[in-house]
Order: C-alpha cells, then sequence, then structure tokens
C-alpha cells in the first residue's frame, strides 16, 4: 500500500466534502436534531392536557376538588360544559382530551364516601389514557378539602380504546409515516434523477412549462400511495382488528392530503438537492423530526410549547390527528377542518416555491 496515493485520496474527498456543502451541514446538524428532539422536546410526562369541566354540583367543595385536580398541572381546563354530552362531542371533534363531570349530587355522594367526580378520556391517544390513570391514583400534594383521598374521588372511563391495544393507536398512524417516509423520498429524487441521467436536456427543448412538469412528477405518486393506504388500512383491520368508526371516503380523503402534502414537499427537496444522495440526505432531515414531532411515537402534549409550534409546521401532526379522528372517533372531515386546512395550505405553500425554484436550465 502506498501511504503518499492514499493520502492524496483522503485529502480529495475531504475537499470534495467541503465543497458539498449540504453534506457537510449535515454531520453537524444531523447529531444536533437528535440531540435537541431526544433531550429536549421529547417529554413522556404528560402535562396540560386540554381539558372540558362539567360541574353540575357548582358547590364549593366541587369547585375545590376541580382546583385539586388541575393544581397536578396534568390538565389544563379550555373548555367550560353543563352536561357530559357536551364534553363527548368535544372530545370527538378533537377539541378537549379529558373531560372531567362533576354530578348534581356531589356532595351527597362526598358524604357518603363515594365516587364523586368522572374523568372521560379520550383513548384513542394512549398516552392521554396512561395520564388519566396516573391522575386518579395521584394523591394530592394539599390536603384534599373535600373528604377522602382523590384516589377514591375519581373514577376514569376511556372511549374508543377502552382496553388500551397499542395496535388501535399505531396501525393509523403507521399510514402517514409511511407515506411520508416513501412519497417525500420518491419526489425527492425526481428531478434530480432527471438531470443525471441527462433527461433534462430534453424537457428543456420541450413546450412543458415548470408547473406541468412539477405536476405532471406528482400525479403518478399519488395513485401509489393511494395503494399503500389501503395495504396499511386492510391489514390493520384484518390483522389487528383496528375499529374504523367513521367514513371510508374521509379516511381517503385524509390519506390524499397527506400524500399531496408530502409529493410537493419532496419536489421542493429536489429542487434544492445536486444529486440523489443529497436529496435523501434532506429527506431523512425531515422525516425524523416528523416521526418525533408529530404525536406517532411521543406524546405531543408532553412537549415544549415552541416545539410543538414547529410540529404544527408538519403535515403528519396534522393527518394522525385527522386519521385517529376519523378512524377511531368517528369524527367527520368538517368537524376537523383546522387540520384539513393546514395540510391544504402546506401543499399550496411547498408547490408554489417548488415552481419558483425550478428552472429549465442545465445551471
Amino acid at each position: 500500500m502506498n501511504w503518499r496515493r492514499l493520502q492524496a485520496v483522503m485529502v480529495k474527498e475531504l475537499r470534495q466534502m467541503r465543497r458539498d456543502r449540504i453534506t457537510l451541514a449535515m454531520i453537524v446538524a444531523i447529531p444536533v436534531m437528535q440531540l435537541l428532539l431526544f433531550g429536549y422536546a421529547i417529554n413522556t410526562n404528560l402535562r396540560d392536557l386540554t381539558a372540558g369541566i362539567a360541574d353540575q354540583a357548582n358547590t364549593a367543595g366541587s369547585r375545590a376538588l376541580v382546583m385539586d385536580i388541575v393544581a397536578t398541572t396534568v390538565v389544563t381546563p379550555t373548555l367550560a360544559a353543563e352536561t357530559p354530552q357536551q364534553l363527548m362531542e368535544a372530545m370527538r371533534r378533537g377539541e378537549i382530551s379529558i373531560g372531567i363531570v362533576i354530578p348534581p349530587d356531589f356532595e351527597r355522594r362526598r358524604i357518603e364516601g363515594r365516587e364523586r367526580v368522572q374523568i372521560l378520556v379520550d383513548g384513542s391517544d394512549n398516552a392521554v389514557q396512561s395520564a388519566a390513570a396516573q391522575l386518579a391514583q395521584m394523591p394530592l400534594d394539599a390536603p384534599v378539602r373535600t373528604g377522602p383521598a382523590i384516589e377514591r374521588a375519581i373514577s376514569v372511563v376511556a372511549f374508543y380504546n377502552p382496553e388500551r391495544r397499542s395496535a388501535v393507536n399505531i396501525v393509523p398512524g403507521l399510514i402517514g409515516v409511511i407515506l411520508t417516509m416513501t412519497m417525500v423520498l420518491f419526489t425527492g429524487v425526481a428531478i434530480v434523477r432527471e438531470r443525471e441521467r441527462g433527461n433534462m436536456e430534453l424537457l428543456i427543448a420541450t413546450p412543458v412549462s415548470s408547473a406541468e412538469l412539477m405536476i405532471g412528477k406528482v400525479l403518478p405518486y399519488v395513485a401509489i400511495g393511494l395503494v399503500q393506504t389501503s395495504v396499511v388500512l386492510a391489514l390493520g383491520l384484518w390483522l389487528f382488528q383496528v375499529p374504523l368508526n367513521g367514513s371510508v371516503l374521509h379516511v381517503y380523503i385524509a390519506a390524499m392530503l397527506l400524500i399531496v402534502a408530502n409529493l410537493t414537499l419532496g419536489l421542493l427537496i429536489s429542487t434544492r438537492a445536486q444529486s440523489q444522495f443529497q436529496a435523501m440526505q434532506m429527506t431523512f432531515f425531515i422525516f425524523l423530526p416528523s416521526i418525533l414531532l408529530s404525536g406517532f411515537m411521543f406524546p405531543f402534549a408532553g412537549m415544549p410549547r415552541p416545539v410543538q409550534w414547529l410540529a404544527e409546521v408538519l403535515p403528519l401532526t396534522h393527518f394522525l390527528r385527522l386519521i385517529r379522528g376519523v378512524m377511531l372517533r368517528g369524527a367527520s372531515l368538517w368537524e376537523l377542518w383546522v387540520d384539513v386546512l393546514a395540510l391544504l395550505a402546506f401543499t399550496v405553500a411547498m408547490m408554489t416555491l417548488a415552481i419558483s425554484r425550478f428552472r429549465k436550465r442545465l445551471d
């Protein structure tokens, strides 16, 4: 082995890496991003879950008990209701994760030592169920002002997944994870592949506009995404008995929204990357935050507020709310219109940026 030749190859590789600014940035950005995500953003201890309260007793004792529950910081009241039915409707729409019901005969139950408050839980998220169970068993830090300990005062009722089966929570989210990984990657290398194979010269000579080329690149992959959705959905229903409480049409519409959003994101990446390897690097840089911050693996409510704002930009975050709302809670897309609009806005923004960045030139 000739060490001078070996050294020459090493120097050449380092110089090439230095010129490749995207790869150089990834060397530093990926470990920093992982450290921040795992160390700062991901928190399995849930706090500040959105909660609705139906205090039908409205006595000093019932208000004190609600204050004791809120003092645990597990829940944050965002809705005042009059009946449990109103809480269940808000939960089905995804407006709250937990409902607190205090019956009209609260004082009599307190004297008799019976359960005095009921917690309604959105069981489509297993993390919320765990937090509610922990809340029901947690003794208060301050002395209880309404009688016996809180664990005897509270009963928990879980909706949509009372058995707490992990597959019910995981399988709908897997549709979004698979679509995010494949759709962004497929289109992320689309324009780059045309350039590397020499097909860009042919496209330049044609009258095809930038918008026509971008849209033409996207549409074939829509069908592929729908096939993937069908495969995961069928296997989930067959192998894991995941319920489908909502409309099948709404499931596919939600999947279509995510597919198009991810495809336009992939096109934007392809206009920036100089090689297929760079496109795959940038795809990984998008995929890692998506799977960690969207609420698929770790509870969304446990993340710091700035990280939640960042997660709202990711398409997978909104798709998880849509697919779990439709499949598990039986909600319609019209009731989840905020997340629908978010995916549409993301798609328009990414497609506009991709079209504006693409030029029918070789330079």
